[in-house]
């Protein structure tokens, strides 16, 4: 199973320090940070608007199931991706409901309803195989609505129709209505009227019999840029992380991850040697370079490779040199001082310097959700409740 082989090294997890000296990388989580982050954002939402706390991809590479008993009884329900996730977090949810945000398998159909999990639909005709698994109560199920993404749900000119459809059926409960911004980030004039038009459109399904269905459509930066349209029910996943897709409400929220790894091996290299694969960098002088235990297998992006990307050793930033290789980096640490087994930040603050996930995301050309998702299967999970104690996150097999 995904969450079920244990790393043996850290069988006390009440000695924060010793449990780490025997990690070549991980990453350390708040998960004070994290429900600070969902009181924040519930304030901005307001007092009738619930919070569903997107956790799929690994609670974006937090740890899902350390999110999930940190925030159960805060939210009024998690989002996954598919059935396998929700099925996983689903012991640690404390009866919180569960839905599934993405599109399913008809394979998947009867586990989703053995579990009491909440799936989106976006045609009568997949709500009808819902229904075929139906026994006794009806089977609860989101009405997706395609307003702009271009990805799942019904086009909103044939969701009444849709609707009426499936509230024919059988054995099927309309609970929710659902929609999803594209470009809440990018562009608020096409948000505000794709808001416009999915507020209108509820009104229409009310209008038909769909009065107590949930409403929910904004994400972390549909919120954060248009609390006033938040519908009932409101979606966030990167802010609750601490990173909000908006630069300008990046100071109400707290960063809750940082990524580690270790010094293995520091050298002084002469003038016109070459480092890493390709030998896209030869030492102009005489440096001392490091060797750090992360590589692309892990997560660290090979696309940052010659792009000024650095890391912090001793509160100092570090620039990367040559390739990123599978399992290692190198970087200089001429005048540092830096020695094997040292701290090394990938993301993250140490001392007074900060290497924030935009800044990783920019160099590799990409977004900081692939950065957070992208954190390999064999980085540690360390999590913290804002002390210094850390409860133990196996990672997956």
């Amino acid at each position: 199973m995904f969450y079920e082989r244990h790393l043996s090294s850290l069988s006390s997890m009440s000695a924060t320090d010793a449990a780490r000296t025997k990690l070549r990388c991980w990453v350390e989580v708040d998960l004070a940070a994290i429900r600070q982050n969902v009181e924040t954002l519930a304030g901005i939402a307001g007092p009738a608007v619930q919070i569903m706390a997107v956790v799929m991809a690994n609670a974006y590479g937090h740890g899902a199931v350390e999110v999930v008993r940190a925030l159960a009884g805060k939210v009024a329900m998690f989002g996954v991706a598919n059935v396998t996730e929700a099925e996983m977090i689903s012991p640690h949810a404390q009866g919180t409901p569960i839905g599934l945000l993405s599109g399913t398998l008809p394979c998947e159909q009867a586990a989703i309803v053995r579990g009491g999990f909440i799936p989106i639909v976006s045609s009568a005709d997949e709500a009808a195989q819902y229904a075929a698994h139906s026994a006794g109560d009806r089977v609860k199920v989101h009405l997706a609505v395609d307003t702009g993404m271009g990805r799942l749900g019904v086009w909103e000119d044939e969701a009444v129709e849709t609707a009426r459809r499936i509230m024919a059926l059988p054995g099927i409960k309309i609970a929710g209505i659902a929609s999803h911004l594209p470009v809440a980030d990018e562009d608020p004039a096409f948000t505000a009227a794709q808001l416009g038009r999915f507020h209108a459109l509820v009104v229409r399904l009310r209008d038909i019999g769909l009065g107590d269905a949930v409403v929910h459509v904004e994400n972390s930066a549909g919120l954060l840029a248009f609390p006033e349209s938040a519908a009932a029910l409101v979606r966030p996943g990167l802010a609750i992380y601490g990173e909000s897709p908006l630069p300008g409400y990046q100071p109400k929220l707290i960063r809750a991850l940082t990524w580690k790894t270790r010094v293995l091996l520091v050298r002084d290299f002469g003038k016109g040697r070459g480092v890493s694969y390709g030998r896209t960098f030869i030492t102009p002088e005489p440096m001392r370079i490091a060797t750090l235990a992360v590589g692309y297998a892990d997560g660290y992006p090979r696309q940052v490779s010659g792009r000024g990307g650095a890391v912090l050793i001793g509160g100092r930033r570090c620039a990367i040199l040559g390739r990123v290789t599978m399992d290692q980096i190198m970087v200089d640490v001429t005048g540092v001082g830096a020695a094997p087994g040292d701290e090394a930040v990938l993301l993250g603050p140490q001392g007074s310097e900060m290497i924030p996930v935009g800044e990783i995301a920019s160099l590799a050309g990409t977004i900081a959700w692939d950065i957070f998702t992208g954190i390999g299967m064999r980085v540690a999970r360390l999590h913290r409740n804002g002390d210094a104690s850390a409860s133990k996150m196996p990672i997956p097999a």
